[in-house]
């Protein structure tokens, strides 16, 4: 157990934080001794895998815990369908690369998401056609109070756009220790992605690995490497909105893009309800490329906040606040962070 812990290279943004405690989990046993040491010394702890999807506000006054475990298994195979179990520290691109070249197909659209594994069906990550909670079967999590371990269903995890039990009713009570996915011996691949389509276009008859160094191709062109340049992906969920306000803010934005609503989130599905990109509102409202201080709104991709080097939590926040308060101003439309607030933010 470590003591005053910078969690700068521990979060993407490049954020100088510290934790009061840091420590390491590879095994159960390691997951619940930091628990027993939480709990003994009456502290919040937090559960961290690659830092790719959090924004540190403030250090952190408890005990961070971050899970190292490693461990890819074939677990069940039949016709043509593959159970697999990964653990829950397992990088997500190198889990997805050794998918690939071991032929266990449907993650390739998924490729280059940063992160580990078990942090996947918390955001129930999804790109380009493709959203991980149609692959995974169960997941495994331990008991923050009791130390038990149990296996959620795909049901049971309750996932939404973005979204799943994990980041509600579960939140803070489990830890994810591995998760399976089915995935298909068959080389089937989606393209339904109108960029990916494109990217593809091309290819008579395009197979998984070319799918995947297309999805590789696509994010690196519109997404900046984390190591040259700090940031934490997409900082915004796209708006799912009623047809009513969209029709609304189409009166005066007549050019808005709008697509199917698909999974809303879970606690607020709306059958009469159109998706919007966040990208296209904060651009209009005249984000895209714009800086406060050492904190900036990425110049190829206005749903990314960047660390232009040096900047405080404080920067990011404020960057972060002002841009949902202007699009609020603008459209009427609330964007709402994918990004995980650390301490969560208060939703007013």
């Amino acid at each position: 157990m470590q003591e005053n812990f910078d969690l700068q290279a521990h979060n993407t943004f490049g954020l100088s934080v510290r934790a009061r405690y840091f420590c390491e989990a590879a095994s159960v046993q390691q997951c619940r001794d930091a628990l027993q040491f939480a709990c003994a010394a009456d502290l919040p702890l937090l559960v961290l895998g690659g830092g790719s999807n959090v924004l540190f506000r403030e250090d952190y006054p408890g005990v961070v815990l971050h899970m190292t475990s490693r461990g890819i298994d074939v677990i069940n195979e039949s016709a043509g369908t593959v159970l697999v179990r990964a653990a829950g520290g397992e990088n997500w691109h190198g889990f997805v690369q050794h998918c690939l070249h071991t032929g266990m197909h449907g993650l390739e659209n998924l490729a280059l998401i940063p992160g580990c594994v078990g942090a996947a069906p918390i955001q129930n990550i999804g790109a380009y056609g493709v959203e991980v909670k149609d692959l995974i079967t169960a997941v495994e999590v331990l008991d923050v109070t009791t130390g038990e371990i149990a296996e959620l269903s795909r049901e049971q995890c309750e996932f939404g756009y973005r979204d799943s039990i994990f980041k509600r009713g579960l939140r803070g009570r489990k830890i994810i220790l591995s998760v399976t996915f089915r995935l298909q011996r068959a080389p089937l691949v989606n393209v339904s992605y109108a960029a990916l389509a494109q990217a593809v276009s091309h290819i008579v008859d395009p197979q998984p690995q070319q799918v995947f160094d297309a999805v590789c191709a696509i994010r690196r062109s519109k997404l900046p490497d984390p190591a040259a340049l700090g940031n934490a992906g997409s900082f915004f969920k796209n708006p799912v909105i009623s047809r009513g306000l969209f029709e609304k803010v189409a009166r005066d934005w007549p050019e808005l893009p709008a697509f199917p609503a698909g999974d809303a989130p879970h606690t607020s599905v709306v059958r009469d309800s159109v998706k919007v990109p966040a990208a296209w509102l904060i651009e209009k409202a005249g984000w895209k490329g714009r800086r406060l201080g050492h904190a900036g709104v990425y110049e190829l991709q206005p749903l990314v906040l960047v660390n232009h080097g040096g900047a405080s939590a404080a920067d990011i926040t404020s960057l972060a606040e002002q841009v949902m308060g202007s699009v609020e101003q603008k459209f009427g439309i609330r964007l709402e962070p994918e990004v995980q607030w650390i301490p969560p933010r208060s939703m007013d």
